[in-house]
């Protein structure tokens, strides 16, 4: 297929604003009316933050590719993954004009970034087992249908969507498909990174939020093919990637096996925190989780977020969301947090 078909016609024609840095990063630079003195922030000129940083993202995108055996021209680094969702639509759909499918229960950024956009958002419900029902998808394809954003595993139902399904939407249909992993480092499927140096239409959006322990810093990436990447460069903020959050992010990269032993601890702490809500009679469902959250089922769902808000437990109330009727969501926190969840949860039930 061919990506410039999806594009918005603006955009291919687009003149993308050139920034001083983007042709010198060293040098006397007297190019860009920078303070050439220094920064108020002593404790962090190594950085040299009174210069802009690399609008190329260069050294994040060497560091990350050696990491996840990428090319570096296959990767782009966003202010999270919701500026990536956010370029995604500019780029590919019209205002008032194309469409997105998403398909619920899942991430509501996807749709806000739509709403947005002046974007239409068609709903393909996940079927009774919350995996995408792919025939109701191509059959709402149409030759306004730019996007489908799939979360896999899915917030809020923790479950993996299967690649296969995937990958079949991505070879079958002249659409964009983009798939959100910001939970995948807790499931045991090594996910669909890989898959975009095969499949031209295929975007994996990953954070460093979650598993990372980075979610102060605001940082996601994504790999997909390179004309794609080069099209998000073209209409990104020039300087998007701050130095401060381009420092954290190499050094995180860099200690991989504390990520490592993140994981390793949420998975324990999944297990236990699962089986014991399983053990609870009122407790009517516990979805099995491929993510760092578990959504459960209760006869009184808000009854139950409110006791546990009131005893300073705060979880996240799905009870209203979509083909979601009665589910609260709780992350898995520390051996701590989740025994007195567990106590405060007794009480209410």
């Amino acid at each position: 297929m061919e990506i410039k078909n999806l594009v918005r016609k603006n955009i291919l024609s687009l003149k993308p604003y050139t920034s001083a840095r983007q042709s010198h990063l060293t040098g006397i630079l007297l190019d860009a009316n920078e303070n050439s003195y220094g920064s108020v922030l002593e404790n962090f000129t190594s950085l040299q933050l009174n210069r802009y940083p690399d609008p190329q993202q260069t050294q994040l995108r060497q560091s990350l590719g050696e990491a996840l055996n990428i090319p570096t021209q296959n990767l782009f680094f966003g202010v999270g993954s919701d500026e990536i969702i956010d370029l995604l639509i500019r780029v590919f759909c019209y205002p008032e004009k194309d469409k997105v499918i998403v398909c619920e229960p899942t991430y509501g950024m996807y749709k806000v970034a739509c709403d947005i956009n002046g974007v239409g958002v068609i709903n393909v419900p996940l079927d009774q087992n919350f995996q995408l029902d792919t025939e109701a998808i191509k059959k709402s394809v149409d030759d306004k249908t730019k996007i489908i954003f799939i979360c896999s595993p899915n917030n809020p139902s923790s479950n993996l969507i299967e690649s296969k399904q995937i990958l079949e939407l991505a070879k079958e249909l002249n659409v964009l498909v983009a798939v959100d992993e910001a939970y995948i480092d807790f499931s045991e499927h090594g996910g669909l990174i890989k898959q975009t140096l095969e499949y031209p239409n295929l975007v994996v959006m990953r954070t460093f939020s979650k598993a990372w322990g980075l979610a102060g810093v605001r940082c996601g990436f994504c790999a997909a093919n390179e004309e794609i990447i080069n099209l998000l460069f073209k209409v990104k903020a020039p300087y998007n990637m701050n130095k401060l959050t381009s420092n954290a992010i190499l050094g995180a990269i860099k200690n991989i096996s504390k990520r490592n032993e993140f994981i390793r601890k949420i998975l324990s702490e999944r297990k236990k925190l699962e089986k014991e809500l399983r053990q609870r009679e009122k407790v009517l469902n516990v979805l099995p989780s491929d993510a760092n959250f578990i959504s459960f089922k209760v006869g009184n769902p808000q009854k139950v977020f409110s006791y546990l808000e009131t005893n300073g437990i705060v979880i996240r109330d799905r009870s209203n969301q979509f083909n979601f009727v009665g589910y609260l969501r709780v992350t898995v926190g520390t051996e701590g947090e989740n025994n007195l969840f567990l106590k405060k949860l007794d009480e209410i039930l």
